[in-house]
């Protein structure tokens, strides 16, 4: 829901009620994650999606629904092999969906929605965590939690449950993820009687561009069409300039390695050394290689690779440290113009972000969409 906070927050400032279908469980091949959402205005207005166009209407009528009773509920959708046209995912797989009425009313609950909404469209760190399964008289309700632990709302029940999952809330916040948890009743960890889905509204990720060349001008795009807060960086004024790189949010002219050094990255970061010059390439590897950050990959021939990979270890590189290295960078398209190249690379990146394998989903035989806590990118619970 909070990838909506910009319009549901101006719907709440503006007094209309509305209802908001949320993704809360996906099973098998399913089009879109937990936490996207479909949301509809009392006038009928509605903006979002929960499955791609597969479920869209019956979700958008159950959403009037529960404009007019004031009920939330949880429904299954899922493909069916009996009734061809019967309401169901041509994916094959099965989503689960909360539709819950939020409006203008000043409950505890309607603040903590509004706050968190508030926060997400401006751009501040925040989790929403609300209970999806479990009892009718918890079902839906919600506590927000800041980077700091302050929260507002509560799940009401037992005592220890708030602070259950305020601290669940703010582990998946610092990994910038969304996810759900399993928790009991009274609070502990122990899975059993209630599912509490955390939605993180965070920064986005940033991608670091090294080496201003036409490449990089391709990759900027790419970048910021896959969402990151995009960096271009090289130590030669005359090629980073605006003029260059005009989608870029940030232009940097210094030396890489002492950029990389004093500026912040996280576990999203994704760094992109485009420049296959050993001056600039081997102290920024080096560094680039003891950070904990999600992606790090180098341009450059096999020719190139291979000498880069001596240097490194002539710097004290481990082989563990190498291992991390995408070097050549990208995936195998065939790929000869900047712009084929900078899709190369943006497919690595995203199949290293989900565990997915870069082959061809013709006569594979695997799962499409993956369970993102299986191919290791949620944390678990804690």
């Amino acid at each position: 829901m909070l990838d909506l906070a910009g319009p549901l927050h101006e719907w709440i400032e503006e007094g209309r009620d509305f209802a908001v279908a949320t993704v809360v469980a996906v099973g098998g091949s399913a089009p879109r994650p937990p936490g996207a959402a479909l949301a509809v205005s009392a006038d009928g207005t509605a903006i979002g999606s929960v499955s791609g166009g597969c479920v869209e209407g019956a979700v958008y009528d159950l959403c009037l629904q529960v404009l007019q009773d004031g009920r939330t509920r949880v429904e299954r959708f899922g493909y069916s092999d009996e009734d061809a046209f019967a309401v169901g995912l041509t994916c094959g797989g099965t989503i689960d969906i909360m539709i819950a009425p939020y409006g203008a009313d000043r409950t505890a609950q309607a603040a903590a929605l509004s706050a968190a909404l508030s926060a997400a469209a401006h751009g501040e760190p925040v989790a929403l965590a609300r209970v999806v399964h479990g009892p009718a008289g918890l079902l839906g309700r919600a506590v927000l939690v800041r980077p700091d632990g302050a929260h507002e709302g509560g799940l009401g029940g037992h005592p220890d449950l708030d602070r259950t999952a305020i601290a669940q809330a703010r582990a998946l916040l610092d990994a910038g993820r969304t996810g759900t948890v399993e928790v009991s009743e009274d609070g502990s960890h122990c899975p059993g009687g209630l599912t509490l889905l955390v939605e993180s509204a965070v920064p986005p990720p940033r991608m670091i561009v090294f080496g201003a060349i036409d490449f990089a001008a391709a990759l900027v795009r790419a970048g910021k069409f896959l969402g990151y807060h995009v960096t271009v960086c090289d130590a030669r004024p005359v090629f980073a300039t605006r003029v260059r790189f005009p989608d870029a949010d940030e232009i940097v002219v210094d030396w890489p390695h002492r950029y990389l050094a004093s500026t912040d990255t996280d576990g999203r970061t994704v760094l992109c050394v485009l420049t296959h010059d050993a001056k600039f390439d081997i102290p920024l590897l080096t560094e680039a290689l003891r950070l904990p950050v999600a992606y790090v990959g180098a341009m450059g021939s096999r020719r190139t690779h291979e000498d880069r990979d001596r240097r490194l270890r002539e710097a004290g590189v481990s082989e563990r440290e190498l291992a991390r290295l995408r070097s050549p960078i990208g995936l195998d398209l065939g790929a000869r113009t900047p712009e084929e190249t900078a899709l190369s690379i943006a497919a690595e990146i995203v199949a290293a972000r989900h565990g997915g394998t870069g082959r061809p989903l013709t006569g594979s035989g695997t799962p499409i969409h993956r369970d993102e806590r299986r191919a290791g990118q949620l944390p678990q619970p804690v």
